[in-house]
C-alpha cells in the first residue's frame, strides 16, 4: 500500500502553494495552502447581525469545526446531545448558493460515543473535515473517523482507535497523498496516526516518544517540503516532530521543554516553520528548516519569543511578516525572519479561531463574536470592527469572495448585499 504514497505525494506537493482547487473550494481546515491564506482579490471588509449577511442558517447541536467548501456545497460536523447528554456525531451538508441544508447524516450514534467530560471552549465536533477526490472525511478524535460521499454515503468507519483524551477532541486531519492523518496525543501512549484513507485501516503509528509529564496535545499536522523530500510537520507535548510520510519515521525534532496542550497549527514560510508552545506559557519559534535530521534544538532554533505568542490561534504569513494573536487578544506583527515586533495592539479579549489573510488584510475572529480587521502593513492600521453577537470559536473559511463565519448556533455567509454599505 505504502508505495503508492510518494508519487502521490509528490503530486500533491508540486500542487502546494497554489493547490489545484478551483475558486469555490476550501478543502480543510485554514484553507486551500492550511495555512489561512486566501488568494480571492476581494473579500468583504464590514458586517454585523443584519449588514452584509446573505445567509444565515440554524446548524443543531454544537461543533467547532470550520467550513470546507466544495462543489456549490458546504460540510460541517456537529454533535448533538441525547436524553442522557452523549452525543450523535454528525455531518451536515448546506447548498453554498442558499444555505439550504441539504442532508444531515449520523456517522456515530450517541451508544457508540458515549459520554466524555470535555474543556469549555471544546465540543464533540471541533476537528474540521477534509475534501479530496470527491470524499469527505471527518474525525472526531477519540470518538472515530469516517469517509464519506458528498451525498452523504458512509463509505467506511473507524472507531478502534479508541485512547483516553483530555479535554475532548482536538486537532483535524490532512490527506498526504493516499493516507489520513492526525495527532492522538492523549494523556497516555501518545502518537501520530496514519490511515489509509481508501479503507479506514490503520497504515502506520509513529509513538511520541517524549519524556514530559503533561502528554496531550491537539495539533493538526502540515505537510511541507524540504529540499525536494516530503515531511509531515506536527508540534507534540514537548517537541515539535517531522515524520516521514512513507512509514511515519522521525526526520527531525526540536525540543522546547514542558509545553503540552499545543494547539496551534504550524506555518511554514521563508524555511521557517512557526509553532506555537503551548501551557502553562505560551511562546512562538521559528526553526530553520533545512534539510538536516536529528536533534534539532541546539542549532535550528531562529527566534523565539513570549511576547504575543498565542495558546490557541494559529498564526499567519503575509510576505515578510508574521501576524498572531494571543488568547488575550493582544495582536502582534513580527518581522517574520527575524522576529523583530512591528507592532502590537490589544484587540478583544478571548480568541480561539486562527486569523485569515486575504485581499491585503488581517482578519481576527474573537470568542465574543467581534471580527476585526486590520490591514497587513508594518503599520498597525485597524480598518473594521465587526459585531457578530454571538460566540465564535471557528476560523474563518473563504469562498467565491465571500465569508463563511460558524456561530455557536448557525453559520453565515457574509458578503456585500444590496443596499449593504459593506465592501
Amino acid at each position: 500500500m505504502l508505495s503508492s504514497v510518494r508519487p502521490a505525494l509528490i503530486t500533491l506537493l508540486l500542487e502546494l502553494g497554489g493547490i489545484a482547487v478551483v475558486a469555490q473550494e476550501w478543502p480543510e481546515f485554514r484553507g486551500p495552502d492550511g495555512q489561512g491564506t486566501s488568494s480571492a482579490p476581494a473579500v468583504p471588509l464590514t458586517w454585523s447581525k443584519t449588514d452584509n449577511i446573505l445567509w444565515r442558517t440554524p446548524v443543531p447541536g454544537l461543533g467547532w469545526s470550520s467550513p470546507v467548501v466544495g462543489g456549490g456545497r458546504i460540510f460541517l460536523t456537529t454533535g448533538v446531545a441525547d436524553a442522557e447528554g452523549a452525543p450523535s456525531l454528525r455531518v451536515v451538508a448546506l447548498d453554498l448558493a442558499s444555505g439550504r441544508a441539504l442532508w444531515n447524516v449520523e456517522v456515530f450514534a450517541p451508544s457508540e460515543a458515549g459520554r466524555a467530560s470535555m474543556h469549555k471552549k471544546n465540543s464533540p465536533a471541533s476537528p474540521t473535515p477534509v475534501l479530496r477526490d470527491g470524499r469527505l472525511y471527518v474525525h472526531f478524535g477519540h470518538f472515530g473517523t469516517a469517509c464519506l460521499d458528498l451525498d452523504g454515503k458512509i463509505l467506511w468507519r473507524n472507531n478502534r482507535l479508541r485512547y483516553e483524551p483530555e479535554h475532548g477532541n482536538g486537532g483535524s486531519p490532512i490527506i498526504v497523498g493516499d493516507l489520513l492523518v492526525f495527532s492522538a496525543d492523549a494523556r497516555t501512549d501518545p502518537a501520530l496516526v496514519a490511515l489509509d484513507r481508501r479503507t479506514g485501516e490503520v497504515a502506520w503509528r509513529a509513538p511520541r516518544d517524549l519524556e514530559v509529564r503533561q502528554k496531550f496535545s491537539f495539533a493538526t499536522p502540515l505537510l511541507i517540503e524540504v529540499a525536494g523530500r516530503p515531511q509531515i510537520v506536527c508540534p507534540a507535548s514537548g517537541a515539535v516532530i517531522a515524520h516521514d510520510p512513507a512509514d511515519g519515521r522521525e526526520i527531525w525534532r526540536v525540543r522546547y521543554g514542558g509545553g503540552y496542550s499545543l494547539i496551534p497549527r504550524p506555518v511554514f514560510a521563508h524555511g521557517l516553520l512557526f509553532i506555537g508552545t503551548g501551557y502553562n506559557r505560551a511562546d512562538l519559534l521559528a526553526i530553520r528548516v533545512d534539510g538536516a535530521t536529528g536533534d534539532l534544538t541546539d542549532t535550528h532554533v531562529a527566534w523565539r519569543t513570549t511576547k504575543g505568542a498565542p495558546l490557541t490561534p494559529s498564526t499567519v504569513v503575509v510576505g515578510d511578516e508574521l501576524y498572531a494573536v494571543s488568547d488575550m487578544g493582544v495582536a502582534t506583527c513580527f518581522d517574520a525572519r527575524t522576529g523583530t515586533v512591528h507592532w502590537q495592539e490589544k484587540l478583544e479579549a478571548g480568541y480561539s479561531a486562527s486569523p485569515l489573510a486575504a485581499a491585503g488584510r488581517v482578519y481576527f475572529q474573537s470568542e465574543s463574536g467581534v471580527g476585526t480587521v486590520v490591514a497587513a502593513e508594518k503599520t498597525f492600521r485597524r480598518l473594521a470592527q465587526n459585531t457578530l453577537g454571538e460566540r465564535t470559536l471557528a476560523s474563518l473559511a473563504v469562498v467565491d469572495g465571500t465569508l463563511l463565519l460558524r456561530s455557536e448556533s448557525a453559520l453565515y455567509r457574509i458578503g456585500r448585499t444590496s443596499g449593504g454599505g459593506g465592501r
